[in-house]
């Protein structure tokens, strides 16, 4: 982590009191559906960010979902949870991907394609990871927000531009010119912010999972499976699918349900 980037995540703000509540609840053992609810009812704004999310094309569902009752019960508390933070942790963030050569609604659709193909992938098998697999494929990439910052301010958009042309890999990029990759800064922004360490470990270690805690491990695999399949620009490709695949092998993940994820995508 270069000295530059550990500045800028420390002048980070805090989160909200909407997010410490979520989290309060989420991390409460006692807590239930019933008091999720309540605790995001209680911010008009958020209510409106969480029911656009979940009414997104992207999920499949049928029907308009118009109640955040409605939407955890149909997608669980984990991961309406993942579409609480995301919503709370982007506003904390100025963002400019131009060093990426993608804009900021290209950025948008990645975070959500990537977080659409895990929910579509896991929340029937996997139901009990969603609380961290769910948050950490929406925000697994918002580490790219300050990096960016950093190139411009460094003046290394051509150097930036050059390796990734040179390299044809993202996280190769950052690293050879900015020593830094984005799951490490999106890990260590969360760490500040005080989350659990599984989310923190789980999106450490997404590039290499066989690093991750036991624990952790599945969810490291999957969110590494994701990030393959759904690249920088946000469109799956045939070799982008192939590549996934090769990795589901590897891990010794669910590819039926994988491929059945693929289907409600297209």
């Amino acid at each position: 982590m270069t000295q530059e980037i550990l500045k800028k995540i420390k002048q980070l703000p805090p989160l909200p009191e909407s997010a410490m509540q979520i989290e309060a609840v989420y991390q409460n053992s006692d807590s239930n559906f019933s008091d999720m609810v309540r605790i995001l009812e209680k911010d008009p704004l958020l209510t409106a960010d969480i029911l656009k999310a979940a009414n997104s094309p992207l999920y499949g569902f049928s029907r308009e979902i118009n109640s955040i009752s409605q939407a955890v019960g149909l997608f669980g508390m984990g991961t309406v949870r993942g579409f609480a933070l995301a919503s709370i942790v982007k506003k904390s963030f100025l963002l400019n991907l131009s060093p990426y050569g993608i804009s900021d609604e290209v950025f948008a659709t990645l975070c959500k394609r990537q977080h659409a193909l895990t929910i579509a992938w896991c929340i029937k098998k996997e139901n009990k990871l969603m609380g961290v697999l769910s948050p950490a494929a929406f925000l697994v990439e918002i580490g790219k927000v300050l990096i960016a910052q950093q190139i411009i301010i460094q003046n290394k958009q051509k150097e930036f531009n050059d390796a990734l042309k040179e390299l044809q890999d993202v996280e190769a990029a950052e690293e050879k010119v900015m020593g830094v990759k984005t799951p490490e800064v999106s890990a260590t922004i969360f760490k500040l912010w005080k989350f659990e360490d599984g989310l923190i470990n789980t999106i450490a270690n997404c590039q290499n999972p066989d690093k991750a805690k036991d624990k952790d491990k599945k969810a490291a695999q999957i969110l590494n499976v994701v990030r393959v399949a759904v690249p920088l620009n946000g469109v799956i490709t045939e070799k982008s699918i192939e590549n996934a695949k090769e990795l589901i092998k590897k891990y010794n993940l669910d590819m039926e349900s994988f491929e059945k994820a693929l289907e409600n995508d297209s």
